[in-house]
């Protein structure tokens, strides 16, 4: 059990009343880490520091920025060990999971690295004599990050690594559920040497997050705010910022398709559902969450599916054995899960491998003929339960693909690749991969949904443009005439 500061204007500081919380287990309710409890004083403080610090960290040069970020990745790599024990103590998560987590996240602080250089801006003709008119980027001011717990050194990273790029300074909230993981990639960037109040870190009781989130985009060196999470408390952060009309990025909740086309090669197009679906116990915002298959393949690739599935080997992700399915985050999935398999099995569905489960190791569950009457069709499960819905040729597929309130990740399976292709266009989402997994990413694409599942985009010169301001700055070089 790890016991953990918060990281405010470069000092390790405990909440107000040395209030605290706890995280325990998902599979034993052995407590994982005790954490502080901040108040909206506490958040309210970190964002002054930040903002103080805002007033030197955005005037440093650009490779001063891409040197710190450089060190930040090399020291988060060099946590590995301590990330594989503290993300399976806090989210039940393999430390296959932890490990791919922290490859990934540094690969996002070096391209943020990168990034530095490339906050730039553009000359635009003017209509003015002598006039020499720009588009200058610049940064925006404090940052606020919201991470959630299920990719948590990934999300966690890319909640602040492109706004520190780009000259802002930056506040992390770490999950509830990972206060200890979350805690340390904060330490990384401390370790990197960057300056008293330019990183800092917050933890709070589940019970206090809406008047915290509250206290800091109230106030008004909070500049910018970025969550990624469900699409219901996405809700909640975008009806805060606009309250005080705050710009957001938003990542969500999904419900990912991936169409399998009456041509494609069935191994590829199982191995890449196999782990589109259950990487993580499916609980990534891309996981394939509905495999729309056509008919004229489906019975064999249903079956070659199954088989894989079933053998994914499940376990307690704290024991030397390695596991592809560890512990699902609580017992509320399982008990969602278990409704969803419930509810499709009564209107007709077939279970094809896994079962209901009575504990957080959950199986790889797969359900088939899957119709639009069951809530499996629509609700996101959010865990290692799996839909296949039967289509008849590319306009039922597509149909099925959109039939859905969101619109994250997406893929299409078929060997003619111009007609994968033009199905992938048509496709809803804000990502979509032809022969490649739903679950994907890449620290330099532009990442994000449409619909239900956000808006904005992280990563890459995406990035640059949500967490900078655009600034049109004029210089005159000759003498102005004027009407009067």
């Amino acid at each position: 059990m790890s016991d953990l500061s918060m990281l405010i204007n470069g000092l390790k500081v405990t909440a107000e009343r040395n209030a605290t919380f706890e995280r325990r287990n998902p599979l034993d309710g052995t407590v994982a880490t005790r954490a502080p409890a901040c108040s909206p004083a506490d958040a309210v403080m970190a964002v002054e520091a930040a903002a103080e610090a805002f007033k030197t960290w955005s005037d440093t040069g650009p490779n001063e920025r891409r040197m710190l970020l450089l060190k930040a990745a090399d020291a988060l790599e060099a946590k590995t060990p301590a990330f594989v024990e503290a993300v399976p103590a806090e989210t039940g998560a393999t430390g296959m999971w932890a490990g791919f987590n922290v490859m990934l996240a540094a690969g996002m602080i070096r391209e943020a690295a990168a990034l530095t250089t490339q906050v730039a801006g553009e000359v635009i003709p003017s209509d003015v004599p002598g006039s020499l008119a720009m588009g200058v980027r610049v940064p925006a001011g404090v940052v606020l990050g919201i991470a959630p717990w299920n990719a948590p050194v990934i999300l966690g990273v890319r909640a602040i690594a492109t706004p520190l790029a780009c000259g802002n300074t930056v506040i992390l909230k770490g999950s509830e559920n990972c206060p200890r993981t979350h805690a340390l990639i904060i330490e990384a960037f401390a370790d990197a040497g960057f300056p008293p109040g330019v990183v800092n870190y917050i933890t709070n009781a589940p019970a206090d997050a809406g008047a915290v989130v509250e206290a800091m985009v109230a106030h008004p060196a909070v500049r910018r705010v970025n969550f990624t999470g469900s699409t219901r408390v996405g809700k909640l952060i975008a009806m805060t910022c606009a309250r005080h009309l705050k710009p957001v990025v938003l990542e969500l909740g999904g419900k990912a398709p991936m169409v399998v086309l009456d041509d494609a090669d069935l191994d590829d197009a199982v191995n890449g559902a196999a782990f589109g679906c259950f990487a993580n116990s499916g609980q990534i915002c891309m996981s394939t969450e509905r495999l729309i298959v056509d008919q004229r393949i489906a019975d064999a690739f249903v079956k070659k599916f199954a088989d894989k599935a079933k053998n994914l080997p499940l376990g307690d992700p704290r024991k030397p054995e390695p596991v592809v399915l560890g512990s699902v985050i609580g017992m509320s999935t399982v008990e969602h899960c278990n409704a969803l398999i419930d509810d499709a099995i009564a209107k007709g569905a077939k279970l094809v491998c896994g079962e209901k489960a009575t504990t957080t190791l959950m199986p790889a569950t797969v359900l088939d003929h899957v119709t639009p009457a069951m809530r499996i069709y629509r609700e996101e499960t959010f865990g290692p339960v799996k839909c296949i819905v039967r289509v008849n040729g590319v306009e039922e597929a597509v149909a099925c693909a959109n039939d859905n309130e969101y619109g994250l990740s997406a893929s299409v399976f078929g060997r003619d690749l111009a007609r994968a292709f033009r199905v992938a266009r048509r496709i809803d989402s804000g990502i979509c991969h032809v022969n490649g997994p739903t679950v994907h990413d890449e620290a330099q694409m532009p990442f994000g949904g449409v619909k239900g599942s956000g808006f904005g985009r992280f990563g890459g010169k995406a990035g640059i443009a949500e967490f900078t301001e655009l600034r049109w700055i004029t210089m005159q070089t000759t003498p102005r005439q004027y009407p009067f």
